[in-house]
This record gives structure tokens, sequence and C-alpha cells, in this order.
């Protein structure tokens, strides 16, 4: 029997232009090369969609390495909010104009204020869109090469035997029909069905993603674990939804849903750090790794470091560092943000990091805050520990999985209790490191060649 490993995903978000890869595609790749190590090309082979002909083609796993490698070394701008005081262009604009205002008449102050802010704010975006546009322009040209790489169909057909079977590793919910297409090979070459369940946080928590994506993850989910041999999930808190979700819509499911170990961690060495000045000093801030969005409840922190501000003494209180992109419905944050200068330079936010700057970030931190209201594992979580931080966390879902004894918990929907909890671990900078200590020398990390294995096993 061999195992052929779905890796579309990787291919349809990298022609997309993407920048950097999610934490799925990163969870994905790290099963995908470490299940290659464990058996070879003997027995692995790795496939894309091929929808004129209705079928996969085969892919090598030169192609996909390659191509992650582009996705994880790409540089892009990673700008941020100056630090309060900063000699930023806003602020040397301002100390240009500001003697001009003052002799000028009161009734045209204001309007003039008005539309020199509108012509600097439209002057900075110009500038970060022409930054973006060529940063998309060259990632571009570097893996046009890797995403045409189509897979050879005909060696599919020929190779693939009845009992095979197809492994999902990744993000197979952004492609349209997936369910039928999946049901046709099925059918017709007697391929087994293997699906990899990250969360099912669309048809919990609609909120969080909006109708649409909620109602075509929801056919796709109900598409999907009836057609499945295999079935595993990045936590027992995911498989436990799944479960539920399919015993509530009346689906009889083939195999119970195997909660995998994640592994901790990625294998890719990060690049050097040194190059990016956006970076804070190490110890002068809390981090946050996340895309900006309203499930991963930044809007928490904005409320906790604005209450640490207003009663603790001054410089008591260190820079929060966002560290992540703006996601989908995260308009309203990044608002707020640049609405109070980023709470006057208290938060700062790295854009798109590199995974050498995130390496930089996390050894340079303080500790690390992850106050999500809902997540399927929490890579952050088990990062954080992995480089020897403590992480001060939601008790969420799958979180406390994420973070064992190591973690300290508190409610994502209660501001006071997070504010007394941080604020306590603030002043206490023995018990602070007294617990770092714990966390360097009692965190036993996940490899993700144990993952591996656990997948092998079961999909055999």
């Amino acid at each position: 029997m061999r195992i052929w490993i779905d890796v579309e995903d990787f291919f349809v978000f990298a022609a997309k232009g993407g920048r950097r890869p999610t934490g799925i595609q990163r969870l994905a790749f790290e099963l995908c090369q470490e299940m290659q190590r464990l058996d070879g090309d003997d027995r692995i082979g790795f496939v894309r969609h091929d929808r004129l002909r209705d079928g996969l083609g085969v892919v090598s796993w030169g192609n996909v390495a390659a191509l992650f490698s582009g996705l994880t070394e790409t540089q892009g701008p990673r700008p941020s909010a100056p630090a309060a005081g900063g000699g930023g262009l806003k602020d040397r604009l301002r100390s240009r104009f500001r003697p001009l205002v003052g002799r000028l008449p009161p009734d045209l102050v204001a309007p003039l204020v008005r539309m020199l802010k509108a012509q600097m704010e439209a002057m900075l975006a110009a500038a970060a869109t022409a930054r973006a546009l060529l940063h998309l322009a060259t990632g571009a040209l570097r893996r046009r090469d890797d995403t045409r790489a189509r897979g050879d169909v005909a060696r599919f057909t020929a190779e693939a035997r009845p009992g095979d079977m197809l492994f999902i590793p990744g993000a197979g919910f952004v492609h349209t029909e997936y369910p039928e297409f999946i049901a046709r090979l099925r059918a017709r070459q007697g391929l087994r069905v293997a699906l990899l369940i990250y969360d099912i946080i669309p048809v919990r928590r609609p909120e969080f993603v909006g109708v649409a994506f909620s109602e075509s993850f929801g056919g796709w989910l109900d598409g999907m674990l009836p057609l499945c041999d295999r079935l595993m999930a990045i936590s027992q808190s995911a498989a436990g939804e799944a479960t539920a979700h399919a015993a509530a819509r009346g689906i009889a499911l083939r195999d119970a849903i195997l909660p995998i170990p994640i592994g901790t961690g990625f294998s890719a060495p990060p690049a050097p750090p040194a190059t990016n000045p956006d970076l804070p000093a190490p110890g002068s801030y809390a981090l946050f790794v996340s895309t900006v969005e309203p499930r991963k409840n930044h809007q928490l922190l904005f409320r906790v470091w604005r209450r640490l501000i207003e009663t603790m003494p001054a410089g008591a209180v260190p820079t929060l560092v966002f560290a992540g992109k703006q996601g989908p419905l995260g308009e309203d944050m990044m608002q707020q943000l640049h609405g109070t200068g980023f709470l006057g330079g208290h938060i700062r936010m790295i854009d798109q990091p590199s995974d050498g700057d995130l390496t930089a970030l996390y050894r340079g931190c303080l500790f690390t805050v992850f106050p999500s209201f809902y997540e399927g594992w929490g890579l952050p979580v088990s990062e954080s520990l992995a480089f020897g931080k403590p992480c001060i966390i939601s008790n969420a879902t799958s979180l406390p999985e994420a973070g064992g004894n190591l973690a300290r918990y508190f409610d994502p929907e209660d501001v006071p209790g997070a504010t007394a909890l941080i604020r306590a671990v603030l002043e206490d900078r023995d018990g602070l490191a007294a617990w770092t200590r714990r966390v360097e020398t009692e965190f036993r990390p996940v490899s993700w060649q144990e993952s591996a294995r656990v997948v092998m096993e079961h999909l055999t």
C-alpha cells in the first residue's frame, strides 16, 4: 500500500501571492517531511490536483520542499508603530508644520490640520503600497517555476492501486467542490481517504469567520467526514468537537477520530534576525504571536495594557509586541491601534515577521501571551515553551493541552482577571525568573518524527 499526500494547498497559496505560511501549512509541511524521511519514495508520494483531467498528478518532494523554503525565506516589509517619542516621518513632519500652524487664525487651524493629516496618511499609505507591490513581484518571480509544477497525472494513474491511501494533511477546505472531487477519485481508483482535522471553528463559532466561509466550510466538513476511512485531529479538543458535530448532523463516521501528538518548533534553520531594526530590545517586551483577527482576542490585551499603563508606575509596563499580519475581520482592531498611537507607543506591531525575527522575538521576550477564544491546538504556546519562555494564556478549547502545567491561565472573556494575572507577574520579577527556569528545565518538546510515526501507524 502506498500513501499519497495531497499538497495542492501549498501550491495554491504560493500562486496567489502568499507571503508567510499559515500555522496549518507549517504543521502539514513538518508532517510531510518526516513521513517522507520515514518511508521515502517507495511508499510516500505527493500529489496535486488536475481539475481539467479530473485527477491527481505526482509531484516530487523536491518541488514541495523548494516551494515551502521560498515561502519561509521571504523577507517582506515589516512596518511597526514607532515607540513613544520616536523620530518617525510623522514626528518630523509635525515638528516642521507646528510653528506655521501656531501663527494662523484659529478658524483655519482645524481644516488645515485635517488636510495635512490626510495628505500625510496618503503619502505613508502610498509608500507602504509600493513596498508591498515590490515584495509581491519579487516573490512571485522567485516562486513561479515551483508553482508551475503541475504534477504527472499519467504517473499517478499508472502507479496508484486500489487500497492506496490518500492523506489530506492541510487546508483542503479552501478548494471548491473538494468532497465531490475526492468521492470520484475514491470510486474510480479504489482509494481510501484519510483526513487531518485542525478545528471546526467556522461551524462552531461562525462569528469569527463570516457567513460565506462558515457555509462553505460546513459543506466541506459534512461532505468529507463520511468519505474518510481514517480520521485524525491535532488535539483532544478538536477530536471531541468534530465527533460531536458528526453525531449532531447524523453523519456515520467510518473511524473514531484519533488525536495525534503535535511536534514542537520547526525544522528549517531560521534566517539571521540582526537585519531587522524594528525588533525591540531584549527584555523590554511581552510577545503575542498571531494574525490580527477577532478570534485571537487582541482586543483583550489592548484593554489590559491600557489598564496597566493607567494603574502601574511609569516604566513598569513592558511594551506589548503583536507579531503577525492583519487577518480577516481585523480592521477594527487595527483602527483602534492607529487611533491611539498604538497606546502611545506601548504596543508595537511587527508585520509578517520572518522565521529569524520570530526566533529573536521569542528569545528576547519576558514572557508570551495568547488570549485566543478558540484554537485547534495553539502552536505559539508550544513554541514559547520550547524557547524557555513562560506563557500566560486563555483556558479555552485546546490551549490547556498545549500549555499543560507550565502555563498560567485566564478566561478570555475576563479582562479584570487577565489584568490581575499579568500585573502579578510584572510585579514579581523574581517569581517570573523562577517560572522561566522551570519552563527551561521541565518542558519536554514533542518531535515531528513522533507525530509522523503516529500518523503512519494509523494510516497503515
